[in-house]
């Protein structure tokens, strides 16, 4: 059954909890601004705690702004409502009362990877080598990583589903740095059958979204795929995908990383200067290959979510240990080393190029 545009999804369809306005405004003492998380899509983000069974809960009401906000509201609420996994935000209810459209989840304590990467606090430490990996890519006790939440929407979910505001912001850190993809407001219902795209108005996020997708308006899963490479350069650079606080081709990742690409002796260049060397050679390589790969200008050069996965499971066991792994510094005698043994491998990369992602890792 297909719920209209401009209505609210019925409580006894959905997993999702159906909640007063009342108490939403309980939970956050009428939404005070100390609770204040920030703004989320279409919507400012309060924590929040339910009388009753004290859970505390991340509460986004969205903007009163019109349609727009409406139908967001519903494709959130009917994607997560049919969707269940480690890695993605946990849809607990929502409220549609009068004009007023809130949504309720589980509260993600340690905030976005966006605020780890790239808002500096002497509270908050730099995020080291092995958790950067272990965010995109799991590792450990079975704990998966972003990127599996991607897969499962693309290859889980029935009907798959094309996320399309892939980005920093939009992944959640729980206790242990636990990522989860959240906001999905902008998830679209991919192709099926004969089908190789959906074509939508173009909406996602300057900079991480995809160039054909913002040329053409034809979304496709590929679509999601290069907004993780963008993702993956941040990680690793710690760079953001738009700084307008530089000029020409430095204000946007991709356009920065492209050169650097066609000279692996030129990838430790691309290592973020937060890590102050503490990574390993052989892992800063495949990962900037995965995101070579995930930002090739032609969709089908770049590869399947599961690829990718299979890929990255091979990263993540590739840890940085501080009593194997010499600190990297640009000339050293280890780095020197490091690059020409890499090097000497079948390691070729390049943009435009036809290996497969297997052939690069």
């Amino acid at each position: 059954r297909r719920t209209a545009p401009d209505s609210a999804p019925e409580s006894d369809s959905f997993k999702a909890r159906k909640f007063t306005l009342a108490e939403l405004v309980d939970a956050t003492e009428n939404f005070k601004a100390e609770y204040f998380l920030g703004e989320g899509g279409f919507g400012k983000v309060y924590k929040g705690r339910l009388q009753g069974t004290g859970e505390v809960v991340a509460i986004k009401q969205l903007d009163r702004n019109g349609g727009q906000g409406i139908r967001e509201f519903v494709v959130e609420v009917l994607t997560l409502s049919n969707a269940e996994h480690p890695n993605l935000v946990k849809l607990i209810g929502y409220c549609a009362e009068g004009d007023q459209r809130l949504l309720v989840y589980e509260y993600m304590p340690l905030g976005s990877l966006e605020d780890h990467l790239h808002v500096r606090r002497a509270s908050r430490k730099v995020l080291d080598w092995n958790t950067r990996m272990k965010i995109v890519a799991g590792g450990g006790e079975g704990v998966a990583g972003a990127a599996k939440g991607l897969e499962y929407l693309h290859n889980k979910m029935k009907p798959p589903v094309i996320y399309r505001d892939l980005k920093c912001s939009n992944i959640l850190l729980g206790e242990g740095y636990h990522a989860k993809l959240s906001d999905f407001g902008l998830a679209k219902v991919g192709p099926s059958g004969d089908q190789t795209h959906v074509s939508t108005r173009v909406m996602g996020t300057y900079g991480y979204c995809a160039p054909d997708y913002a040329l053409t308006g034809q979304l496709t899963f590929k679509s999601d795929i290069y907004s993780f490479g963008v993702v993956l350069l941040e990680i690793v650079t710690g760079r953001r995908a738009i700084d307008n606080r530089r000029t020409g081709p430095e204000q946007s990742i991709v356009e920065w990383a492209k050169p650097l690409f066609k000279d692996r002796k030129k990838f430790f260049q691309m290592a973020d200067p937060a890590l102050e060397g503490q990574y390993p050679v052989r892992g800063l390589y495949q990962a900037l290959a995965i995101a070579a790969m995930c930002i090739q200008e032609q969709p089908n050069m770049r590869p399947q979510i599961a690829d990718i996965v299979n890929a990255l499971n091979y990263l993540v066991s590739q840890k940085y240990d501080p009593k194997i792994h010499p600190i990297q510094s640009p000339g050293s005698v280890h780095s020197s080393r490091s690059l020409k043994r890499d090097s000497e491998e079948k390691f070729d990369l390049g943009f435009g190029n036809e290996e497969k992602l297997e052939d690069l890792v």
